[in-house]
């Protein structure tokens, strides 16, 4: 399976630059993997369009000011924290991306201003700094002068940084938001409540390894970076409960899924989770058996990108079985995420972060 394989045209007009100013307005685009149709709808009605018994579970990470511009000698420098070292206990030793990386050199101390300086403990293998921040407060400093740490290929300056986190997130971490929950406003949530949907809520602190590129030609020798996240033993009972009644459970968002198939033992029908807090590097790709997640939303992802593999991975499942027949030569699951991107494009969907969403069901 090689790299080229999830690969598509996508020109910059497509990319969208900001929000909407109303999230619940965007479009959410339906495949069914049953019958392998498409249709479309605004993501205002996704409460009409879920069984009433649907589980929709969130990850309610929030983003961190992660981004840390600063003048180095007579240029600009850079920092982007991407996850504290596991075993700082005070959080004020990270690895980061630095630009330019000529300029953090290891074992020397920087700077940044009066309020902060930073030693360069070490440089890893893949290039990422092990950085201290020598602050008498970090997470105030982190928050008075970091930014939004939004995508490159989303030029414009972002106003409100609110609008790059969920409306319900929670626990701080993430450096790029879970961006599947940003259509999620407060009326949709009371709609779902009233039309007796449950919604649950794990955490996984978003990090390199969602948004690193896929470099190597062969996928299955790609390696995640491993992110943090935590599935509490309440949340998970109530789920184990949820699966055990045959209800859909519905992800929002590929970290939600990584969540739960990294707590999932067992096959589909029969699987539970396992409540647990740590690391998790799974990387899922075309050929992975899902165990616990029905139902997908999501949003449309990057040429080439470990999320719109993991995507064409769930296009291929159903209840625990591949939708793909060799004897009638039914269309893969990539085959069928690449049809329905290049239906968006007729459509005028918005792709990436800020864009519109996709629901696989």
């Amino acid at each position: 399976m090689n790299l080229s394989d999830f690969d598509y045209e996508l020109s910059p007009s497509f990319i969208a630059q900001h929000p909407l100013e109303e999230r619940d307005q965007s479009k959410l685009m339906v495949l069914d993997r049953v019958d392998q149709s498409i249709h479309h709808h605004p993501f205002f009605e996704l409460p009409d369009l879920l069984d009433p018994k649907s589980v929709l579970v969130f990850n309610e990470s929030r983003v961190i000011p992660a981004r840390l511009k600063f003048k180095m000698g007579e240029g600009n420098a850079e920092i982007l924290l991407i996850k504290p070292v596991a075993n700082d206990t005070s959080r004020k030793t990270w690895e980061c991306m630095v630009r330019p990386g000529k300029k953090f050199n290891p074992k020397t101390e920087y700077q940044m201003d009066p309020g902060c300086i930073f030693h360069v403990k070490e440089i890893t293998e893949e290039g990422l700094r092990i950085i201290r921040f020598e602050c008498d407060d970090f997470n105030a400093y982190l928050h008075d002068h970091g930014e939004a740490p939004t995508p490159p290929y989303i030029k414009e300056h972002l106003s409100d940084s609110e609008r790059y986190q969920t409306v319900y997130s929670k626990t701080e971490g993430s450096v790029a938001a879970p961006t599947a929950g940003l259509h999620f406003t407060n009326r949709i949530f009371s709609d779902l409540k009233a039309k007796g949907i449950q919604t649950e809520f794990v955490t996984l602190h978003v990090g390199l390894g969602t948004f690193q590129p896929v470099k190597i030609d062969n996928i299955t020798e790609h390696k995640m970076h491993s992110e943090w996240f935590s599935l509490s033993a309440e949340t998970a009972e109530r789920l184990n409960t949820a699966k055990s009644e045959g209800r859909p459970i519905v992800a929002v968002g590929t970290t939600t899924v990584r969540v739960l198939e990294s707590c999932a033992e067992g096959e589909q029908a029969l699987s539970r989770l396992q409540a647990q807090s740590g690391e998790t590097d799974i990387f899922i790709y075309p050929g992975y058996r899902f165990k616990f997640v029905d139902q997908l939303i999501t949003n449309f992802h990057i040429p080439k990108s470990s999320l719109l593999m993991l995507v064409s991975a769930f296009a291929d499942h159903h209840n625990g079985h591949s939708v793909i027949d060799t004897e009638s030569h039914s269309i893969t699951g990539r085959d069928f995420i690449l049809r329905a991107y290049e239906l968006a494009k007729k459509h005028d969907y918005r792709f990436f972060s800020f864009g519109d969403a996709m629901m696989i069901r």
